[in-house]
Order: C-alpha cells, then sequence, then structure tokens
C-alpha cells in the first residue's frame, strides 16, 4: 500500500535554509558587503541631483554643477561595478547550494529503507528528485542573488529618504505600505496553492509512470480507454492547480504596480507644501521623488521574482519533505558471534492494528536448507523480508548470531543475508559497474563464470545501451549475490518469472551460488521442499508446522494435504520447475 510524502513545514524549510546559509557563510558576507557598497554608492547620485537642483535655482556656478554631475556619473558607475561583483560571488554561492541540495536528496533518497521506497508513489519521489530539486536550483543560482541584492538596495533606499527628511520619509514609507499587504496576502495563500500545483504534478508522473511501465498487461487486457482516463483526471487536476495560481498571479501583479505610484504622489503632495511654507529646498523634495523612484527597479525584481520564490519555497518544502521518511537503519558496533538466525515472537503489520504476521517463532541452524510454503498471503514473504533485513518487524525480535538483523549497517547486512527475489534490476552503466562489489577483474569474472554468464564478455560493456534478457539479469544478480559472499541466501520464487528454459539456466547458477551456505527457499514448487532438509508451512501469517519433508507428510496435517493436492496434479506437476538441490 502506498503512502503520500511528507511535505516540511515552514519552521523545518527555515531551518534548512538556514543550514545552507551557514554552510557557505564567507559568500553570504561577502555578498552582504558588495551589496551594501553598491546600495550606499546607488543612493549618491539622487542626493547629487538635488543638490544640482539647489544649485541651479540659488544661480551658483557651472562648474559646480559639472563637478557634481561627474559625481552623479562616479556614482553611477561605481554602483554598477559593485553590483555585478555582489551577483557573480551571488551567482557561484547559488550554484554550490543547489549543488548541496541535490547531493542532500540523494543522499537521503538511497539513505531511506528499501520499505520505504518500495511504499511511496514512485512518481511522487521522482518528481521530487527532479522538478522540485530543478527549481529550487534554478532559484538559488538565478533569482535569489538579485533579490538578495535588491533587498539590501530597498532598505538603504529607504533609510536614506528617512534622513534626508523625516516628514517625506514617513510619506514615502506609509505609500509602500500598500505593496506590503499586497505581498502579505499574495504569501498567505499562494503556498498552499503551489503545494497543490506540485501534488499534482507529483501525480501525473505516477500515471504516467504507471501508464508506460505496464503498456503490455495495458495492451494485453485492453485497459488503454481506462488508463486514458486516469490520465485525463491528473491532466486536469494538473490544469487546475496552476491556473489557480495563474489567477492569483493576474490579481497580485497589477496591485503591486498600481501601488508603485502612490509613494512618489504622496511624497510629491507633501513636498510641495512644505516647500512652499520654506521647511525644505526645491532639491530635496526632487532627491526624495528620485529616491522613491528608484525603488521600483529592486521593487520589481522582487516582486516579480517573488512568484519564483513561492513555487520555490513550496518545492523545498517537498524536498525537504524526504527528511521527514523514516531514519535509515543505525549501524550497531556489535558483530554476529554466528550465522544462526533466531526469530522470537516476531509480528508485523503493513498497517497499524492489522498484524499479517502473529509470534512467529523460527531458529535457522547455520548450513541447512529451510522451505518455508504455504498458500499465498500466508505470510511467507513477508518474513523472509524480515529475515532479510529489509524490513523491522512491529514486534518481537530477528537475530542473528544475537544482533538484530534490521539493526545492521548495509555492509554488515550484505555480509550476511542476502534477498534474491524475481526482481533484478540493471542499471544503465557498464558490467563492472553493475557489479556492484570494488573488486579485481579477476574476481569479477570468477563470479560470473561460477553463475554460467558465458555471455559476459568486456566488463565495461554498456549494459544501458546493450540490456540484458532476463535470463542475464537473473546470473548477474546471483553474480552480485557471490561477491557479496553472505552465509544465508533466501528466494523469493527467484525464477518464477523466467520462462522454462532461461530457469533451468538460471536454476543451474543459483546451485553454484547456495553451494556451502545456509538457504531459505519460500517456496510455491513443493519440490523444493522436498529437498530440504526442514521444512516451515505457514498459514494466516503463522508458522503452523516445522519439521522435515517425510515427518510432515507421515504426521498427515495441512503439508501434506498440500502435497497429495500438488502430486496428484500431473498437468500442473509437470509444468513445475524444481529448484536446485545444492
Amino acid at each position: 500500500m502506498s503512502a503520500a510524502l511528507p511535505v516540511a513545514g515552514n519552521r523545518e524549510v527555515g531551518r534548512a535554509a538556514l543550514r545552507l546559509l551557514a554552510a557557505d557563510r564567507r559568500a553570504v558576507a561577502t555578498m552582504i558587503f558588495l551589496s551594501s557598497l553598491a546600495a550606499v554608492a546607488g543612493l549618491g547620485a539622487p542626493w547629487l541631483l538635488g543638490r544640482v537642483i539647489d544649485t541651479v535655482t540659488s544661480g551658483g556656478g557651472g562648474n559646480r554643477v559639472d563637478l557634481l554631475a561627474a559625481g552623479v556619473l562616479g556614482c553611477a558607475v561605481v554602483q554598477t561595478v559593485l553590483a555585478r561583483f555582489a551577483l557573480t560571488v551571488g551567482y557561484r554561492f547559488g550554484e554550490r547550494t543547489a549543488a548541496r541540495i541535490r547531493e542532500g536528496f540523494l543522499r537521503r533518497a538511497l539513505a531511506l529503507p528499501a520499505s520505504v521506497v518500495e511504499r511511496v508513489p514512485s512518481g511522487d519521489l521522482a518528481a521530487r528528485g527532479s522538478t522540485d530539486v530543478d527549481t529550487v536550483a534554478t532559484t538559488l543560482r538565478d533569482v535569489l542573488p538579485k533579490v538578495f541584492i535588491s533587498f539590501v538596495q530597498v532598505l538603504f533606499i529607504v533609510a536614506a529618504v528617512v534622513v534626508l527628511d523625516p516628514m517625506l520619509g514617513l510619506a514615502g514609507v506609509l505609500g509602500l505600505s500598500g505593496i506590503w499587504f499586497c505581498v502579505r496576502w499574495y504569501l498567505r495563500v499562494a503556498r498552499d496553492a503551489y503545494l497543490a500545483e506540485g501534488a499534482a504534478n507529483s501525480r501525473l508522473a505516477e500515471e504516467l509512470a504507471a501508464t508506460t511501465a505496464g503498456a503490455r498487461t495495458v495492451e494485453a487486457f485492453e485497459l488503454a480507454g481506462r488508463r486514458l482516463a486516469a490520465g485525463d483526471v491528473a491532466i486536469a487536476d494538473t490544469r487546475r492547480t496552476r491556473l489557480a495560481t495563474l489567477a492569483l498571479r493576474s490579481v497580485f501583479f497589477p496591485l503591486v504596480e498600481t501601488s508603485y505610484a502612490i509613494p512618489t504622489v504622496l511624497v510629491l503632495l507633501l513636498g510641495g507644501v512644505l516647500y512652499i511654507d520654506g521647511h525644505v529646498s526645491l532639491g530635496t523634495v526632487a532627491a526624495a521623488v528620485l529616491y522613491l523612484r528608484q525603488l521600483v527597479n529592486p521593487l520589481d525584481t522582487i516582486l516579480l521574482w517573488v512568484e519564483q520564490l513561492q513555487s520555490s519555497s513550496a518545492s523545498f518544502a517537498r524536498v525537504e519533505g524526504i527528511g521527514s521518511l523514516p531514519a535509515p537503519r543505525s549501524s550497531v558496533s556489535a558483530s554476529p558471534d554466528s550465522d544462526r538466525i533466531e526469530v522470537r515472537g516476531v509480528r508485523y503489520s503493513y498497517e497499524p492494528g492489522r498484524d499479517v504476521l502473529h509470534d512467529v517463532d523460527l531458529t535457522v541452524r547455520p548450513g541447512e536448507r529451510l522451505a518455508i510454503v504455504g498458500l499465498s498471503g500466508a505470510g511467507k514473504s513477508t518474513l523472509g523480508r524480515l529475515i532479510a533485513g529489509v524490513d523491522r518487524p512491529t514486534g518481537g525480535t530477528v537475530e542473528v548470531g544475537g544482533v538484530p538483523i534490521a539493526d545492521l549497517g548495509p555492509d554488515q547486512l550484505r555480509r550476511q543475508v542476502v534477498l534474491v527475489t524475481q526482481e533484478h534490476h540493471v542499471f544503465r552503466e557498464t558490467l563492472r559497474d553493475n557489479l556492484m562489489v570494488a573488486a579485481s577483474d579477476e574476481a569479477l569474472r570468477r563470479a560470473l563464470d561460477t553463475v554460467g554468464a558465458d555471455w559476459a564478455g568486456d566488463l565495461d560493456r554498456d549494459l544501458g545501451e546493450e540490456p540484458l534478457d532476463g535470463a542475464q539479469a537473473q546470473q548477474l544478480a546471483l553474480a552480485r549475490v557471490l561477491l557479496a559472499d553472505p552465509h544465508t541466501v533466501i528466494l523469493d520464487e527467484a525464477t518464477a518469472l523466467l520462462d522454462p528454459g532461461a530457469a533451468r539456466t538460471a536454476e543451474r547458477a543459483l546451485a553454484a551460488v547456495l553451494h556451502e551456505r545456509t538457504v531459505i527457499a519460500i517456496a510455491h514448487r513443493l519440490q523444493t521442499a522436498h529437498d530440504a532438509d526442514r521444512v516451515a508451512v505457514m498459514e494466516d501469517g503463522r508458522i503452523i508446522e516445522l519439521g522435515t519433508h517425510d515427518d510432515l507428510v507421515a504426521e498427515g496435517g495441512s503439508y501434506a494435504a498440500l502435497w497429495r493436492s500438488w502430486h496428484s496434479t500431473p498437468s500442473i506437476h509437470g509444468e513445475q520447475l524444481t529448484a536446485p538441490n545444492p
């Protein structure tokens, strides 16, 4: 059963942003310093222009005007140069921070327990790792430096107007309050809208991924109409959420553009009255108006990108939500003192309050072959996953050599127990990289030869361009098991999906892998149970019988009934593929 991925709250997003800033504090400090110098340089031009006006109105000489004009030009040049350096530092900061976010997301995703990854929607996880991470990275690289520099400029310009004349400064600040209320309204309603848009994008990605992956099933069962209908619903939901965010922008931006004129109008009106009364000079009023007009560019930058910032905030919340998932197992310091596996009083539930395993007790002795049989839904695969350390029991313990299997780190666990299932992933990388173990070429080739992979030639062969068939993928997976060298191998119908010819090849490879190892076979083919040292029979999440094949048949219980039913159906029995007898 899939579970929705969590979304980080505002507080968690804020703390994550502070950690990113702290990680590159030198660049942040440099950006603040250069932005402040650029803002100070930009304040000089309006003030000097005001002095030009006062000089002209008072009948001053042309030399003074020329000198003031040169000062205006100098301030503009200095501001441009400093702003350019600040932007360069900001871009570099953005690239490094974007890299940290990508690397952090990848580390978190790879560190998640396999049981968690299997239950979350794959489309949502993919959308967060691609679309959302790219959105945040783009914002950090292209938007955040510009917005940061603009914000510093706004602060300095407002302070300059207040210092120039407190009354005019107060009028300008009051005029800016309209923009403040517009932004506050937008930020309050936009986050949920963008989160809804992100969730809709994830659902659409999930639908597309499911339809693409199941293309053969869709064709075989004529499900195209149903899948198209599901896709249409997801597309309609995506369109609706995008139109909702577009509607917010269509209200927000006109309100802001209108609000720009209010501070200038107020300062002109008040400045005219103060100038007539002789409280301020004409140059002071002109400088105040120029300062307020100077606000337009940085405010435009901030407000034009606030939509991107809001979208990025929602994306960042989705990216950081991965951190709310269960943490990976913490490695224990103790090492198992033997290869003995003990299952004691184990319970397990996929959903709270609905156990699928009930008080299971089992001991697996080193070197023995144990078959676990039972009808579908009896809990066989679930028990196998617990013994393999994929899942952690809800109650009870599963230990190897006195150490809880679920507490072993990945490296320790791989040396103890390996689960071999029907599914084997082949990465779009070289054969050497797909073997996943840092070993000599000789060791890699020896493992491939042992499992009969005579197709394996060049270890640098790109398996993305030259894909493997089912039997070859199975042999690759078994070579990985050999290289991992665990003492226990759990087989969960490892050859069930292969055609008979490929399955026979895979079973010969299995025999080589299982030699002198403890084997736990989760079997639907009772020939596997017949060849095992012991057989555990499961029913409704419990082990109801445990013993040798002959003893269980002699007892005449559930296993005996299964054996008689299987043995008396030649048409079915003839199609069964016997497991290897290592």
